[in-house]
């Protein structure tokens, strides 16, 4: 997520808790199928906990590849760890229940590091910019409908990418069954937490932090089906806000078919990943509320409202051709077994080197 930033004023926290109460009541009651209710409410959940827990991956690629320090983005391998244990063997054993796993090839390499530049040039990855957004933070304010673009624009370049030659899928489940390929899993997290750490214990805060965030994306996955996931959801707002502007995007091929065009066509909060980068956002915007926190009153100027811009149009392109961001890619496809999410956090490390070289052109440290 995006580096701390000053808070607004204590009072200010009131407002901005009735408008979050009052937005929460608001997509309650929209909501007609009531099964869509508890998605909702662990999203919530989760974009609290990131407030309250002050817990994010972006700055944990800085502090290794600036300072040499492993600690917080070690602690972060954790995450998937924990949500591991439930998404691996219920998505793979459980009828209803879905996992990520993608293949390994060019898309998934160049669009994990084209993310990579835009998360550091941005201040906030995917879930960052929807926490960050739900503080106020007039950066991510700027940076969430390029990403909502790019994600649009990625999505229309992506079959197309994927006609190139790849490795194909590696599904541990698949390859070595449910309990060893969690086992597997297991043991490849384990084994990049130590490779980033290299002899260094990571921060306990940080690991209780993380095995938090990995219980509750557990949970969201037992109520909506799928791993978590943002930049899907954040690709359909673009879209259907390009629809409403008269643009027909059903002539393109991820647009013409199957789910993606039933997602397309029907309520923007029907698809679990819309509704949950909503809940995300609400539940940041209460707990920031409720503590004082918010950063509406925090000035951007114009180089960081263009870092802010370029940075979530290339997160936006880079998720959607990588197949997600932190969350979709690496927490979710690790979680699944899939070893698409390990390529990913490893593509987007030359990304992140290349996006803190950039960050002082936009006012960043």
């Amino acid at each position: 997520m995006a580096g701390a930033l000053a808070a607004a004023p204590p009072q200010a926290h009131l407002p901005g808790l009735a408008l979050g109460l009052a937005g929460t009541a608001a997509v309650l009651s929209v909501l007609g199928d009531t099964t869509l209710v508890p998605v909702l409410a662990v999203a919530m959940l989760l974009g609290a906990l990131l407030v309250l827990l002050d817990f994010g991956f972006t700055g944990g690629f800085r502090s290794l590849l600036v300072d040499r320090d492993g600690r917080t983005l070690g602690a972060s391998f954790i995450v998937p760890a924990v949500a591991a244990l439930v998404i691996l063997p219920v998505g793979t054993l459980a009828e209803g229940y879905g996992r990520f796993v993608a293949p390994i090839g060019p898309p998934l390499v160049v669009g994990a590091a084209v993310f990579g530049i835009g998360m550091q040039i941005t201040n906030g990855c995917g879930s960052g910019t929807l926490v960050a957004a739900g503080q106020g933070s007039r950066r991510m304010w700027v940076a969430l409908p390029f990403f909502c673009l790019g994600g649009v624009l990625g999505s229309l370049v992506l079959p197309a990418a994927l006609r190139l030659p790849d490795l194909g899928t590696v599904d541990l489940p698949v390859l070595l069954g449910p309990w060893a390929g969690l086992a597997a899993t297991e043991a490849l997290l384990l084994a990049g937490a130590l490779l980033v750490l290299r002899g260094a214990r990571p921060r306990r805060d940080r690991l209780l932090a993380g095995a938090a965030i990995g219980a509750a994306a557990a949970l969201l996955f037992l109520v909506s089906g799928l791993p978590w996931g943002i930049t899907m959801g954040l690709t359909l707002w673009g879209a259907q806000t390009m629809q409403a502007l008269g643009a027909d995007l059903t002539g393109f091929a991820f647009w013409s078919g199957g789910w993606t065009r039933e997602a397309l066509e029907g309520p923007l909060l029907a698809l679990h990943g819309s509704l949950s980068d909503l809940g995300l956002l609400l539940g940041a915007l209460l707990a920031a509320a409720a503590q004082g926190r918010l950063r509406h009153g925090v000035p951007i100027g114009w180089r960081g409202a263009l870092g802010a811009a370029i940075g979530g149009l290339l997160m936006g392109v880079g998720a959607r051709l990588s197949f997600g961001c932190n969350v979709g890619a690496f927490l979710g496809g690790a979680s699944s077994g899939s070893l698409h999410g390990f390529v990913w956090m490893l593509a987007a490390m030359p990304g992140c080197w290349a996006g803190i070289r950039l960050r002082p052109l936009f006012g960043l440290r």
